[in-house]
């Protein structure tokens, strides 16, 4: 019998998985890797302190993972890390960044930058796959129907020599409303964040980067938006000082209102955004701050 397996690194994106779980049609589990909770008929809880590296840790979830014939995964880089690998030990079939599923066996997936769209008809009795929660309905009350704690104990050739944790307390980038990315003209991580953290902190946004501010140490690896970073689909975004590369655009075509600041009335970001502001980010971004002040 098919039944399907998602697995969660943390108990929160366990609301992410309801829709595609739905939409594939067949009973579903989940297993959560940190924190507690879960959905579906049963959670599975590891109960770890941490992620490991992926090689280690696919490793030890084969043999609880191996009696399910779709595993699926909220994308990200480490998600799609974990699953060419359970893939390989598994042999089994793979896709990545699934946007809707037709049937069990039959999945639309976004390829050449997200300018086209395929349809993939999997065979065999195995699938690992990633998806992107934002294409799919998200449902916070699922709850899971029986709770079972297992023990992992990753062993891996992979050795991590430091974890830096970020600022918190903004809403992470899968599933926040409001997103403000910035780019290069930023120039250094401590301006990055006053200008462009400023102006999230009072709307309530999520803060995002471009892979070039990422490259040039400007923001973190984790804020990186666009096609080799994470994908988002927020209510409202605001890009400052994006010229809006074919790789981005794949990232946030699905949002809802795109409103774009540069000083480049010719920078690409312009044909697809809503609202477009050709002005320094320096002077626009305070001045949307203090006007959002006495909202």
């Amino acid at each position: 019998m098919s039944r399907a397996l998602f697995i969660c690194f943390e108990a929160e994106e366990s609301a992410l998985v309801v829709g595609c779980a739905n939409a594939l049609g067949i009973p579903f589990d989940t297993l959560v890797l940190t924190g507690s909770g879960g959905c579906g008929e049963n959670s599975l809880i590891a109960g770890l302190e941490s992620v490991p590296p992926a090689d280690g840790l696919a490793e030890a979830l084969v043999s609880h993972v191996s009696g399910y014939t779709k595993i699926g995964l909220v994308s990200s880089m480490r998600s799609k890390d974990l699953a060419g690998r359970l893939a390989a030990l598994l042999d089994a079939a793979m896709l990545t960044d699934v946007i809707s599923v037709e049937s069990a066996d039959t999945f639309h997936l976004p390829m050449v930058a997200g300018s086209i769209v395929t349809t993939a008809t999997v065979g065999g009795d195995k699938l690992v796959f990633t998806f992107r929660p934002s294409n799919f309905p998200k449902d916070v009350s699922a709850s899971a129907g029986q709770t079972e704690q297992i023990s992992l104990a990753p062993s891996a050739r992979t050795q991590r020599t430091k974890a830096a944790a970020r600022s918190g307390g903004r809403p992470d980038l899968s599933q926040a409303k409001i997103v403000v990315t910035g780019g290069r003209p930023l120039k250094d991580a401590a301006t990055f964040e006053s200008v462009l953290g400023g102006l999230a902190d009072k709307l309530g946004a999520a803060v995002g980067a471009t892979r070039a501010a990422v490259d040039s140490g400007i923001a973190a690896n984790e804020l990186q938006v666009g096609q080799t970073g994470k994908i988002v689909a927020p209510d409202l975004y605001i890009a400052a000082g994006v010229s809006g590369s074919t790789q981005h655009m794949a990232g946030i075509k699905d949002s809802k209102i795109i409103v774009a600041i540069n000083t480049d009335a010719d920078a690409p970001i312009f044909e697809s955004a809503d609202f477009g502001l050709v002005q320094d980010l320096f002077t626009a971004l305070p001045e949307i701050q203090a006007a959002a002040k006495g909202t």
